[in-house]
């Protein structure tokens, strides 16, 4: 990496060495140029000033020069007549041409400069070509370029000026040559006026309006794009502000990861690091770098193959830590391959400590949620084995009764009334006690074996209450003890034990029960959360039909196999219902329609339910219609996690 850099680096310094050389000589005599012509306070000319400054100085210098060899070359002319007149023009268009280099160097504007040279230069050759009688001079190509020469230093009025005078020197000067006087005639065969002289005129003409149509075409073009420049300035601006406004970290490298830019907040985080700023134009991969962040280089390179990259940075600052997620997205360049790569970062610190509170709540509320569930339990524990425990009390208290009431006692006196008496037949037949005596023991066998059978009754009635309650007891135990664990479940079963739960307020009530099982194969779920589900369901079902006024209560246990692979668990009743407008807020925390709920129960069940991979949902026709919860879950673990 370092060594391609060092490189790539090199060779970029060597071409910018060397066009640098190659633009050298121009460059000093331009500057030369610049110097002798310009004016001094240079920041006021116009944007086309300088290179009409340097063309006129440039025509000036070359005219002088000719004007001179014209000026010697005239000695040798034999009309002397003629050689009087040229030496005339030669001297006043050298006086002309040097008047021009005095204008540019003294005025700050090169029209005036201009326009004397102009001047000089068309008189001049009108003068020239009349005083030495030149046959077809106005199709000299200096004509046209007369009138190019006007249009570039002033402009398409003052070029459309020039272009006109030459064309009249075509049309009627020129013809002078020829003839004399002018004769205005039609353009005929017979016309005095010379067929090259009227093309001569036209092309001056339309040298002039090409002249015009593209200095037209190109204002046109230069001020589309200094609009177009003026834009991406705004542009360039925005963004420039946007992204040294933001708090993250914006910065592209090159592809030999080079530093090419580098906002705000990552001078700020790359300083924080490393203890000083990053240098544009160098390799950002440092080893120093490279020892923070190892598994760049490949980032890097993954990215350059148009991937999008995410990286986390972990930064130890003291007690605490600064968290980082990096974006690495390819450049694209002119051929559509990447040309580098833009990293944004951001801080995620905040954003970690949330998840980890979040998840600290989400624990949190599970175990409250199991809590919940144990006291729900509990409490169907508490209610049944109270409800049992009022039986128990009715058979103890009936069994005492019986016992307080029981004739024992009368069987003990005459028994000892036989065993005290010396003679019994003679106490059995003579006694007026001992001939009572039989019919009272027949009667007090009979009413012996009477009660005996009534305890047993009662026995039996207390035996059933207390495994009732011993088995309650034993099934939350066994519940709380398994608690977290994924296990295979028997739903008729587990239906059953939630029922049992509330069998007892279910019978005093008048509930009567509806189950409808179909056979599925058991299931692998957390049997505590499914049963926590079912007991406040079931629960809940008994508050509404409780709270309903209908005479017929009925309550509705249904399993269905899904084709998906999943089952149904719905609970139904026929009590109160549910409005519609409560049924969207049913499953939030603290939402409750009892005068004595906590909105927790049925919250903590969706939560479970979700927790094994299913969901729960209620439907209700609405008040006094009943309602409907379905638990859907999958046979396996595996199916929920698909």
């Amino acid at each position: 990496m370092h060594a391609s850099s060092s490189h790539i680096a090199g060779t970029v310094y060597s071409a910018s060495r060397n066009t640098s050389l190659s633009t050298a000589p121009r460059s000093w005599l331009l500057r030369q140029l610049d110097s002798l012509i310009l004016p001094a306070a240079q920041h006021e000319l116009a944007p086309g000033d300088p290179s009409r400054y340097r063309v006129a100085a440039i025509t000036a210098s070359v005219l002088i020069l000719t004007d001179l060899l014209l000026l010697v070359s005239l000695r040798g002319m034999a009309d002397s007549t003629a050689r009087y007149v040229m030496l005339a023009i030669a001297s006043l268009s050298l006086a002309s041409h040097s008047g021009t280099l005095v204008l540019l160097r003294t005025r700050r504007s090169p029209r005036s400069a201009s326009l004397l040279l102009c001047t000089a230069i068309a008189s001049g050759y009108i003068a020239a070509n009349l005083t030495l009688r030149t046959p077809n001079a106005s199709t000299h190509v200096a004509s046209p370029m007369i009138t190019l020469l006007a249009f570039f230093l002033l402009g398409a009025r003052g070029g459309f000026l020039f272009a006109a005078a030459m064309s009249l020197y075509a049309l009627f000067l020129q013809s002078l040559l020829a003839t004399g006087p002018i004769h205005l005639a039609p353009l005929t065969s017979g016309s005095t006026l010379n067929v090259g002289d009227v093309f001569a005129a036209v092309c001056n003409m339309g040298v002039w309006w090409l002249a015009w149509m593209h200095s037209r075409a190109r204002d046109q073009a230069q001020a589309a794009l200094e609009q177009t420049l003026k834009r991406l300035a705004e542009g360039e601006r925005k963004l420039s502000s946007l992204v040294e406004s933001t708090e993250d970290i914006v910065c592209s490298l090159d592809a030999q990861a080079r530093l090419l830019t580098a906002n705000a907040a990552m001078r700020k985080w790359f300083a924080q690091l490393f203890g000083q700023e990053p240098q544009l134009g160098e390799p950002l991969l440092t080893p120093g770098f490279l020892e923070r962040h190892p598994d760049w280089p490949e980032s890097f390179r993954r990215a350059l193959q148009g991937e999008q990259v995410r990286v986390e940075a972990i930064y130890p600052q003291g007690e605490t830590s600064l968290a980082l997620d990096f974006s690495l997205t390819a450049i694209p360049g002119e051929d559509g391959r990447p040309a580098g790569v833009t990293i944004f970062g951001r801080d995620i610190t905040s954003r970690r400590q949330a998840e980890a509170r979040l998840g600290e709540l989400h624990r949190t509320l599970v175990d409250t949620s199991r809590k919940a569930g144990m006291a729900e339990i509990a409490t169907g524990v508490l209610h049944n084995v109270g409800n049992t425990l009022n039986s128990v009390n009715v058979s103890a208290h009936l069994l005492a009764e019986q016992l307080h009431e029981s004739r024992i006692r009368g069987l003990v006196r005459a028994t000892e009334l036989i065993h005290d008496s010396p003679d019994l037949g003679a106490f059995l037949t003579r006694d007026e006690r001992g001939r009572l005596l039989p019919e009272y023991l027949l009667s007090v066998s009979r009413q012996l074996a009477e009660d005996h059978s009534k305890m047993l009754l009662e026995l039996q009635s207390l035996t059933k209450n207390v495994d009732h309650i011993r088995s309650v007891v034993s099934m939350q135990q066994e519940y709380a003890r398994f608690s977290g664990d994924v296990e295979e479940v028997s739903l008729p079963e587990l239906l059953d034990d939630a029922l049992r739960l509330h069998a007892i307020s279910f019978e005093r009530l008048g509930i009567q029960m509806r189950r409808d099982y179909v056979p599925v194969p058991p299931v692998r779920v957390d049997r505590h959360k499914l049963l926590q589900i079912l007991v406040n369901l079931l629960s809940n079902a008994r508050d509404a039909l409780l709270e309903s006024a209908r005479p017929d209560k009925h309550l509705s246990l249904r399993v269905q196999p899904q084709p998906t692979g999943r089952l149904r668990i719905e609970v139904a009743d026929n009590g109160v219902g549910i409005a519609q407008e409560h049924l969207q807020r049913i499953f939030s925390q603290g939402f409750t329609t009892k005068k004595n709920g906590h909105g927790f129960g049925l919250h903590a069940s969706a939560l479970a339910a979700r927790e094994m991979g299913g969901s729960l949902t209620c439907t209700s026709p609405g008040r006094s219609q009943g309602a409907m919860f379905t638990i859907d879950l999958p046979l396996t673990p595996e199916q929920a996690r698909e």
